[in-house]
């Protein structure tokens, strides 16, 4: 199976792409990343000189380089390329509908005009909008975004879903919970927390600390898209979750204390406008349907993830000093 992964050099397609090659040996990647401040050829750099590898720098809003590309011989595309920073969707929403909207459109256009046999839309919960204290989204769960990313993406799931209703074309999408493990930019929670707590930096918690998050390694995350890529049915949306809900100061107060460091080291600061207060995810779909289970528990997650960002500081730091200069 050859496949176009788009965005495969930021966290979560880079881990796929490494995922893919290992455990696949049929399988042949063609890596399509603009190369913007969170896409990293570092992150792939065990992999360049695979010959069954292949990295495009390119746009996805470029419908002659997409069409190209997945005339190539191209049987699935994975779309992982957007804007996916919430605080700078709020600082500058337009990027937000260029990429994640448009880009989306480009690309389904481009591989209904190639025939490819399958487009895989990796979306997020935050399409859903908010929870209150109980409850879990199902995939018939209404969309209501909150922020200008999560709309930007539901009008992506959306745009999918129209050429799957109306050109029978075979799109499955897939929306997951909080990410973490390595390679994971670090101005999200957990890189950013642990980054700054190992150079004994105050770590800025918003609001009351108390929203929650469920919350998936990659690495599973990544298994439960290869799982929907082969067995999942055309139309459907598979909804992707490690049954571990946590609020931020909960997340925060393991760091500590894996880290050894003092309270002093915590700061609340103002709370993000439109901030969500509660996402949980239910996972059932997916594990009747294909077969799919998490196989990190949380407290073997983190320690994993934890360690890669101590033993991984020379790839971490210049990323983060460039998260100073760019925002």
């Amino acid at each position: 199976m050859k496949l176009l992964v788009t965005g495969g050099a930021g966290f979560i397609g880079s881990n796929f792409v490494r995922l893919c090659l290992k455990e696949h040996a049929d399988r042949v990647v063609v890596n399509l990343d603009k190369l913007t401040y969170a896409g990293n050829p570092e992150n792939l750099k065990d992999v360049e000189k695979d010959p069954r590898y292949r990295f495009v720098r390119g746009d996805i809003c470029d419908p002659d380089l997409a069409l190209e590309l997945m005339r190539d011989g191209i049987d699935a595309v994975v779309h992982f390329a957007a804007e996916s920073h919430v605080d700078r969707s709020i600082h500058d929403p337009a990027v937000f509908l260029d990429t994640n909207i448009l880009g989306t459109h480009n690309l389904l256009k481009c591989a209904r005009e190639a025939s490819v046999s399958r487009f895989l839309q990796v979306s997020t919960d935050e399409v859903y909008g908010s929870l209150g204290p109980a409850g879990v989204f199902v995939e018939e769960s209404p969309l209501r975004p909150n922020s200008p990313y999560a709309a930007s993406k539901a009008g992506a799931d959306l745009i999918c879903r129209s050429f799957f209703e109306t050109f029978s074309f075979p799109v499955v999408v897939t929306r997951c919970g909080n990410n973490y493990g390595p390679y994971q930019f670090p101005e999200k929670l957990i890189p950013l927390f642990v980054t700054n707590l190992l150079d004994d930096i105050p770590v800025p918690l918003y609001g009351d600390g108390l929203n929650v998050r469920d919350w998936i390694h990659v690495e599973d995350h990544c298994r439960a898209i290869d799982a929907v890529l082969r067995k999942g049915r055309p139309g459907e949306v598979y909804n992707i979750g490690g049954r571990a809900e946590k609020n931020n100061l909960q997340i925060t107060e393991i760091l500590f204390k894996e880290l050894g460091k003092p309270e002093t080291l915590k700061k609340f600061v103002k709370d993000r406008l439109g901030h969500d207060r509660r996402y949980a995810i239910d996972p059932g779909k997916l594990e009747r349907e294909l077969g799919w289970s998490p196989r990190f528990t949380f407290e073997q997650g983190i320690k994993e993830t934890i360690a890669w960002y101590k033993d991984n500081e020379h790839w971490w730091r210049p990323l983060k000093e460039r998260v100073l200069k760019t925002y």
